[in-house]
């Protein structure tokens, strides 16, 4: 994974596909279904794959995210390297225009800018929805030059006419390339019926290619950024947003959640804060250790004082150390399962073993993920990875540099962002009873 320029891209995440029924309103806020890429509601599904051919490929997506992402620590300054690949696990529905046009977006925590394409197109990738007509909605705006909007958006430029223009190159090759736009979003409502957010910032993409067969409109960021999607919300939504990821085998969806219906709270709630890092649109937590029973593996970070030394993604599937911890964590639970050791059939895990899922429980360690202030227990599912019938793999992945706490770590927690207090919040939750 990889940062932008002005970055775009965090993992968070995710998103509905239907229709605007499936938006809940709760409490003040609202909530939209969220689809895993590999569900069968999803455009992404392809019903030839196997369940463990899935597996594989979310497993290579999540190492090839880790590594553009991890690009940023060693070059920084690189435009190349601040802009992600468009990889991501969740999708999420909305309509756009008037009168409005349903598509969807690949959900990101690690993205700053909602763009999607948009006709007439000099250049546009296959997707199954329509592609949005701009010309043909009555509440559509290009920014111009001079705004605020505009000049507060890195790596804009003019056009001949003084629009605003956009443009996104992404480490993989892939690009987004449009007009800075304004445009009018329904999402869901506190009664249950959509509602408008007029004059939303999009990025309207004219020119936009990917590196891989993709049928989602665009992105939707959910990072830090001037034209975020929580960003933008936040007048109303007072910066906050969660998500409650089910596990992978669940009908259930997982929802993603604004405003009010975002708040964690309650018995068994534990927050640490947020480190903003030099402008980075990522999410960056304090991980002090972790702990396997009574073995404790410390965590080390070239960061200042170790603070903000990994990044919470809902794009990234594993959870990605640097060797050395990881070398040290992975000794650690080899040490406690008695299991018979095997290899990864896909080539991808290093810690494998032979057992069937109804055993597992019992049969590997809870980690605890100290976090400054938080202590975040991890059980079977949020550490292990079934990769084939009976073969099981940690889902852990060592990196020369950087850390992620990927989406299979978050599974059954409700996960909470507070931009206004600077915190993330842990719950644990049955993420299939939200």
């Amino acid at each position: 994974m990889t940062i932008m320029s002005r970055s775009l891209s965090l993992a968070l995440v995710l998103l509905c596909l239907y229709n605007l029924s499936f938006l809940e309103a709760i409490n003040g806020g609202f909530s939209v279904e969220m689809i895993h890429r590999d569900s069968s509601r999803s455009p992404f599904f392809r019903p030839t794959e196997t369940r463990f051919q899935r597996v594989a490929n979310a497993m290579r997506r999540s190492i090839n995210r880790a590594n553009h992402l991890n690009q940023s620590f060693v070059f920084p300054n690189s435009p190349k390297t601040t802009v992600i690949s468009a990889l991501g696990e969740y999708l999420m529905s909305y309509s756009v225009g008037t009168p409005s046009l349903q598509v969807f977006g690949i959900v990101d925590t690690g993205s700053d800018i909602i763009w999607l394409q948009c006709q007439p197109c000099k250049k546009c990738y296959k997707q199954t929805t329509p592609i949005f007509d701009s010309s043909k909605s009555q509440t559509y705006k290009t920014l111009p030059c001079p705004s605020n909007t505009c000049q507060s958006v890195q790596g804009t430029s003019c056009s001949s006419r003084k629009n605003c223009l956009y443009s996104i190159d992404y480490a993989d090759g892939s690009h987004s390339q449009g007009d800075l736009s304004v445009e009018t979003l329904t999402l869901g409502s506190t009664n249950g019926s959509p509602v408008q957010f007029p004059g939303t910032v999009i990025g309207c993409g004219r020119d936009n290619a990917i590196g891989f067969e993709e049928k989602n409109s665009g992105i939707v960021g959910l990072g830090r950024g001037p034209v975020s999607l929580i960003t933008q919300l936040s007048p109303s939504k007072g910066g906050k947003f969660s998500y409650c990821l089910v596990p992978g085998l669940s009908t259930a969806s997982s929802k993603l959640n604004f405003g009010d219906a975002a708040v964690v709270s309650g018995r068994g709630t534990v927050s640490t804060p947020l480190f903003p890092q030099n402008g980075l649109v990522f999410y960056f937590l304090t991980l002090e250790a972790f702990s396997v029973g009574r073995n404790r593996i410390e965590f080390g970070s070239p960061g200042s004082g170790g603070k903000g030394n990994i990044i919470i993604d809902s794009g990234t599937t594993l959870t990605v150390l640097p060797n050395g911890v990881y070398s040290k964590l992975e000794s650690a639970v080899a040490k406690t399962v008695k299991l018979q050791r095997v290899r990864d059939p896909n080539q991808v895990l290093g810690l494998c073993y032979k057992v069937t899922p109804d055993k597992l429980d019992a049969s590997v360690p809870v980690i605890t993920a100290h976090f400054s202030g938080a202590d975040v227990t991890l059980n079977a599912i949020n550490t292990f990875v079934q990769v084939a019938d009976d073969v099981v793999c940690f889902a852990f992945q060592p990196t020369e540099t950087g850390a992620i706490f990927g989406n299979l770590a978050q599974l059954n927690l409700l996960v909470g962002y507070d931009l206004q207090k600077n915190t993330v919040s842990f719950k644990h939750t049955d993420c299939t009873k939200q």
